[in-house]
């Protein structure tokens, strides 16, 4: 166990600091590149009853891979050609700027305190289709600005410009901050890294995530070891081993 947490702290160290690797941009037809294409393909065939115009991707603790998952899946996504707009939740623990290499002024705390316009926090990126709305100065009072009425206004506005929205949010077993944002958006992908996650821990953000009635579309194990899928990644040593669809009940 203490391996797992100094293994979390150094990773979240190096997020921190630098953001996550984009993989599927730095090298597009590597092995992982193509893993989270599929994870992109088996989201969009998730629902099929309803076309999806907003994701939320959490985990259950801290350092488990959902920004490096969310920022490559929406990578992807762009590069089919739809018009994305990738949004840092995480306004405790944000990344997302320094990933994209942006200005981190004015973003979604901004925006969320009527501090600024909605031209002012999106940003372009460097992957065609795709946008940033980074996190903004880190506010004290996180959950009750992504539970307000003008969060909810601005995903509706994204909506309408955007064909998909991701949301990184941060771990559901830390704050309410992934619940509270789970009832405003279409699904949730729950991130689980092999060997690192404690299934407790899983379960119990599956509840928290269940007991507001988030729809949640399904999960993606990474960090998978190498000869349990066959899949190599040479990637911060992280290995992708898919989708898997939410039990429904």
């Amino acid at each position: 166990m203490k391996l797992f947490k100094g293994k979390r702290k150094k990773l979240d160290n190096y997020s921190l600091k630098h953001g996550v690797g984009l993989i599927s941009y730095d090298d597009p037809t590597s092995t992982v590149s193509e893993q989270f294409k599929t994870i992109r393909t088996n989201i969009q065939f998730s629902s099929v009853d309803k076309k999806l115009k907003s994701i939320l991707f959490t985990s259950s603790a801290p350092s488990e891979g959902k920004s490096t998952v969310s920022n490559n899946v929406a990578v992807t996504w762009a590069k089919q050609g739809d018009k994305v707009i990738l949004i840092d939740a995480d306004l405790r623990r944000p990344t997302m700027h320094k990933t994209f290499n942006l200005s981190n002024k004015f973003g979604l705390s901004n925006y969320l305190l009527g501090n600024a316009e909605l031209e002012d926090v999106v940003q372009k990126t460097m992957v065609d289709n795709l946008y940033v709305i980074t996190s903004g100065p880190i506010p004290p009072n996180p959950s009750e600005l992504l539970g307000s009425m003008r969060t909810k206004d601005l995903l509706i506005r994204l909506a309408d410009k955007f064909d998909l929205l991701i949301l990184d949010a941060p771990p559901a077993n830390s704050v309410t901050d992934a619940q509270v944002l789970a009832t405003k958006v279409d699904g949730v992908i729950l991130v689980i890294p092999q060997g690192i996650a404690e299934k407790s821990g899983v379960a119990h953000a599956q509840q928290a995530l269940e007991t507001v009635h988030a729809n949640i579309l399904g999960f993606v194990m990474n960090r998978v070891i190498r000869e349990s899928t066959g899949y190599y990644g040479g990637y911060y040593g992280g290995h992708y081993g898919g989708y898997y669809g939410a039990e429904k009940k």
